[in-house]
């Protein structure tokens, strides 16, 4: 038996569920029940039968499952999984942004801690942050933490003024306008679609044809006649793009554009997390409950 069917057999056999996340290598995603962005993970999370989730992404995304399915087991593969951009906000710094401004709420990017959710008004993901934003009423003064190239792209589509926090994916900040520009005169046919992390936000995001969440970018690339694409992410979705289109031509940013941390997992760690049930991911009660509430209201959105 090899280790793709032993996974399969085993998962049976815990009655677990395993969710990866597009950034995954193939054979990850391969074993995956699920494979998808934040927003479409969080929402099967909350839905799951299973009693056993294995999380095949960055802690963050575990948390966020431990926070929707508090009775379930979430478990992840290594913990070392974790997100820079998460990292560069914490709880006490929005705390201490509502003690100035009474009046204001927080929307935390689903890429945060669950402290950090638990302090906030609502949580949005790459996918739908336009739609959260719009949905907020029109005179309050709003902080969006933590990415601030995101948080710029909500601000030109929604009109909408935003107190940004300085954070950055640092794979997503090192694609810059020069970085577009080359691939451009590189592969001038190909259509650009581009993740709203993306530093050029800041630059120019007139360079992209299409500004998208990486479940946008499936769904764009489906319906497209297009031949040719410059993929502006993480180089898992040029991976993902081509076995799903071994007609078209899909071109990454550069061979550098990869998360070490969604790259950590792999067959033989999600096979020994099965086996021993760890590493397990557990948000605190008190906390889970304040962070389950604007994930929540997230999620009712759509």
């Amino acid at each position: 038996m090899n280790i793709q069917a032993s996974i399969r057999a085993l998962k049976a056999e815990r009655n677990a569920a395993i969710l990866a996340h597009n950034y995954q290598t193939m054979d990850v995603q391969e074993v995956g029940d699920h494979v998808g962005d934040s927003l479409y993970l969080a929402r099967v999370a909350s839905r799951l039968e299973e009693k056993v989730i294995l999380l095949a992404g960055v802690r963050f995304m575990a948390e966020t499952a431990s926070v929707l399915c508090p009775e379930k087991t979430i478990i992840i593969p290594d913990l070392e999984a974790g997100c820079s951009l998460a990292g560069m906000i914490k709880s006490r710094e929005i705390r201490a942004w509502k003690d100035k401004h009474s009046d204001g709420g927080g929307v935390a990017y689903v890429n945060t801690t669950a402290e950090v959710k638990a302090e906030s008004d609502i949580c949005c993901t790459s996918a739908n942050a336009c739609q959260v934003v719009s949905s907020l009423p029109e005179n309050a003064r709003i902080l969006f933490v933590p990415d601030y190239s995101l948080g710029l792209y909500v601000q030109r589509k929604t009109g909408r003024k935003l107190d940004l926090w300085p954070g950055f994916c640092h794979v997503h900040a090192d694609i810059t306008g020069d970085v577009i520009r080359e691939q451009k005169r590189l592969h001038p046919e190909a259509r650009v679609l581009m993740h709203p992390e993306c530093g050029c936000m800041s630059d120019s995001m007139d360079l992209a044809d299409e500004v998208l969440s990486t479940s946008g970018m499936l769904k764009a690339c489906e319906r497209s006649t297009d031949k040719e694409f410059i993929i502006a992410t993480e180089n898992g979705m040029v991976e993902q793009l081509r076995a799903a289109h071994p007609d078209k031509v899909f071109h990454p940013v550069g061979e550098w554009a990869v998360c070490e941390y969604m790259k950590l997992h792999n067959l033989e760690k999600i096979l020994s997390s099965l086996k021993n049930l760890e590493f397990v991911v557990k948000v605190p009660g008190d906390i889970a409950e304040r962070a389950r509430r604007p994930i929540e209201r997230m999620l009712a959105l759509s």
